[in-house]
């Protein structure tokens, strides 16, 4: 297969070269983790051809930078179906559907081995530094649908190549853009400077380094999604076991009922045990809650840090920060093709108002697939964690399921497209992000609100019930 790159060069050299038409050419898939892997099994499942372009050196790269953490669900939840299917005929043992994965375990156990069975279809240390239409940039309109894509990549050895594609599934998820630690949205005065104290992942204390940088420590954990639950807990083991380890756990919101989610009542329970650790850690007293807190600056303090607040209150100093603010999608290479993304969630327009935050709680995410992903680019779309922008709660099988109907409208079965089904259980997350400001919001009435509603939400038609599955 003749990349734009080699087909360029031997037109450079008088050779009359024919381009391949566009049906012919590959569905390049942005990024070897769980959806993109799940994609190009689609792909092949429809007798289409993936390849499928990994910035690092292997498999869930990204995935491999949470290796320590536990999943909420279980392998049964975590697997793609068609990747199974794929996987099977090469002797792949699946494992124990019952028991929960580590992300290290979903690497090595799921991931990787999908990664060799589909072999050549996927090129590891390739970076995606741009998309575009063949001879197009965003403004030309004229015969724009009928252009090839043209995606340039970088190797890890400095080389440049541009690679012809039919279709454009980026998966490249948002692990490399975290969220800040200003409430504004912005780096707060004095976070960059403050580089060398401040982490944005969730600590592995099973290594000595790292346990060294926290341990007898005074960290602050700004954050109060499942990434500060966890980093709570763990460093609340640490304090068992290394006096003087403490905790100050910095919200921008105050304390009401599903503040730890949804406890014994959550659908996946082991996030709900997750926020009872972190809630275990607080009554311990090994962490202290800090409220109504929103960073605009942080200050040295000789060795130590002093964050304070956009009301003028000023944080006890501390020798760590952990900010665990969420991700955002990197769409900088995707400057010249034209995407139709929500102004608030920078997920596609059609999808940001049934995953919005502000609105919607509870993981009660309707039915979606090629009609909510699409975008003004012809067959271009952002799928997995990418697609839902800065809404925090996606799910693997809600993106199995959207690189399923992306896959059918590619291969020309538009009713299986649009055969959206989609089953998911309560978040126990019964607040919007965007009331946090409201007390009565944030409280919710025994047996009413949202986590009174039943356990299970059924969404679409056609398939049996099943937990949905996430990370």
């Amino acid at each position: 297969m003749l990349t734009a790159q080699a087909i360029d060069k031997r037109r450079s050299k008088g050779e009359t070269v024919n381009a391949p038409a566009t049906g012919q050419l590959p569905v390049v898939v942005i990024g070897a983790g769980p959806v993109g892997l799940a994609a190009a099994a689609h792909l092949v499942e429809r007798g289409l051809e993936p390849l499928v372009l990994e910035a690092g050196p292997s498999a869930g790269t990204a995935v491999r930078g949470w290796a320590h953490v536990r999943l909420f669900s279980p392998w049964a939840e975590v697997i793609d179906p068609a990747a199974e299917k794929l996987l099977a005929p090469a002797g792949w043992v699946r494992p124990d559907s019952a028991a929960y994965p580590t992300g290290g375990d979903w690497a090595e156990r799921y991931l990787q081995p999908l990664a060799d069975v589909l072999g050549g279809k996927v090129r590891y240390g390739a970076t995606v530094t741009g998309v575009a239409r063949a001879g197009r940039d965003r403004v030309v309109d004229a015969d724009r649908d009928e252009q090839p894509f043209t995606v340039h990549i970088e190797l890890a050895d400095g080389r440049e190549e541009r690679i012809s594609a039919r279709a454009v599934i980026d998966a490249s998820g948002t692990w490399s853009m975290p969220g800040p630690m200003g409430a504004d949205g912005l780096p707060a005065l004095g976070e960059k400077a403050a580089a060398s104290r401040v982490s944005y992942r969730v600590p592995d204390l099973r290594d000595p380094a790292v346990r060294a940088r926290y341990a007898g420590k005074r960290t602050a954990v700004v954050g109060s999604g499942a990434s500060a639950f966890t980093a709570l807990a763990h460093l609340a083991d640490l304090a068992e076991e290394e006096p003087g380890t403490h905790a100050a756990w910095v919200l921008r919101r105050g304390i009401g009922a599903n503040t730890f989610g949804g406890g014994e009542a959550d659908q996946l329970p082991a996030r709900g045990a997750l926020g009872l650790r972190a809630k275990a850690a607080v009554e311990a007293g090994h962490a202290s809650a800090v409220t109504g807190f929103r960073t605009q600056a942080v200050e040295r303090d000789g060795d130590r840090l002093v964050l304070v607040a956009e009301d003028g209150r000023r944080l006890d100093p501390v020798d760590e920060v952990i900010v665990l603010t969420g991700f955002r999608a990197d769409l900088s290479f995707l400057s010249e093709v034209r995407l139709g993304l929500d102004e608030r969630l920078q997920a596609p327009t059609a999808l940001a108002p049934l995953i919005d935050p502000n609105v919607h709680s509870c993981g009660t995410v309707p039915p979606h697939g090629v009609n909510e992903l699409a975008h003004p680019e012809q067959d271009m779309y952002l799928v997995g964690m990418k697609s839902y922008g800065r809404a925090p709660t996606f799910l693997a099988l809600t993106g199995y399921e959207q690189v399923r109907s992306i896959v059918a409208a590619l291969a020309g079965d538009r009713e299986a497209a649009e055969r959206v089904e989609l089953t998911l259980p309560e978040t126990g997350v019964c607040g919007g992000a965007g009331r946090y400001d409201d007390p009565e919001a944030a409280q919710v009435a025994e047996g009413g609100g949202c986590c009174g509603a039943p356990a299970t939400v059924q969404i679409g038609v056609g398939m049996p019930n099943a937990a949905s599955g996430g990370c």
